[in-house]
């Protein structure tokens, strides 16, 4: 295990190396043999660093798209060199890696050493921050649980203020004759979710939230129902932590194009019947959201 957090520790300096000075990826062999050379002489086996090197950098956009995703108001290129090659560390053993051989937990631990470490004084909450918001998005339980109870603690401890966000979000419908269709959104990793957006201070959150799936999808909605809630908690370097509170509702639409707006975080809208919604690939909280939709539009067609 010391020797898999010195070859993280390589990976990491021969990344920085490689970002901060914009290197081209030809270069990444010569700078990752130089960077053993001087900070594991000791080491016999390559292959780890060398994966880790080589998965971080082929994946670079991928987990860009994913940081942006998981820190959405501070783009990429404004996080520290440090810090973004940390998470981007993090984010290919937390997404690419065998868990068997790197469970989540290690894969994020491992990541605030790194930070902790390598960056600045508050790089290891923002690293935490990120990666268990990008574990939760990904269907994480316990050690999820677990590090959001450590957050608690440390914030109790420590008096930091957490920001609590309104969004609303809605399963929309739209009926053509007897069938019934569900306009969906497809995230950056890998997901079927649905369209939300943060409403605005004054803002009703039914009547935001129609705003917001204009701005998203292009398309008009009538707020129906309220199916339910989540919550999710994510670090901001600018403004600590988030906690985001996002209602959903049901609502209904003509089923038009849909013209989704360009941001990091989603790469498709689409329309869906009811029945092949519940086959593709969804979040575990948003699951029930949708089931209990359709089994209102189900009663409302008998």
């Amino acid at each position: 295990m010391a020797n898999r957090h010195l070859s993280r520790s390589i990976a990491l300096q021969t990344l920085f190396e490689w970002d901060f000075n914009n290197c081209d990826n030809s270069k990444i062999a010569d700078i990752l043999k130089r960077d053993i050379d001087e900070f594991g002489p000791g080491m016999t086996d390559f292959s780890f660093v060398e994966k880790l090197v080589e998965g971080v950098v082929n994946k670079k956009s991928h987990l860009d798209e994913i940081i942006q995703k998981a820190a959405p108001e501070w783009p990429v290129d404004r996080v520290a060199v440090v810090d973004r090659n940390v998470l981007r560390v993090g984010l290919y053993e937390l997404l690419y890696a065998d868990r068997a051989e790197v469970p989540a937990k290690v894969a994020i631990n491992e990541a605030i050493e790194l930070a902790k470490t390598f960056g600045g004084e508050n790089s290891g909450k923002f690293i935490n921050g990120v990666l268990g918001t990008v574990y939760k998005e990904l269907g994480g339980g316990t050690e999820e649980e677990e590090l959001e109870a450590a957050n608690r603690k440390a914030s109790s401890k420590t008096g930091e203020k957490v920001i609590l966000e309104q969004l609303g979000g809605a399963v929309i419908c739209a009926r053509e004759g007897s069938e019934i269709y569900l306009a969906m959104v497809h995230d950056v990793f890998g997901y079927w979710t649905l369209s939300k957006g943060r409403i605005k201070e004054g803002e009703q959150v039914p009547s935001g939230t129609a705003i917001k799936i204009k701005e998203e999808i292009g398309l008009d909605v009538k707020i129906e129902d309220e199916l339910g809630s989540n919550e999710y908690t994510t670090t901001d370097p600018e403004r600590g932590r988030v906690k985001k509170h996002v209602t959903y509702f049901l609502a209904e639409a003509a089923r038009n194009d849909l013209k989704l707006k360009e941001t990091g975080g989603l790469d498709e809208a689409k329309w869906f019947s009811a029945v092949d919604v519940l086959g593709l690939k969804l979040y575990d909280d948003i699951l029930p959201i949708i089931t209990k939709a359709i089994t209102i539009l189900a009663e409302r067609k008998q």
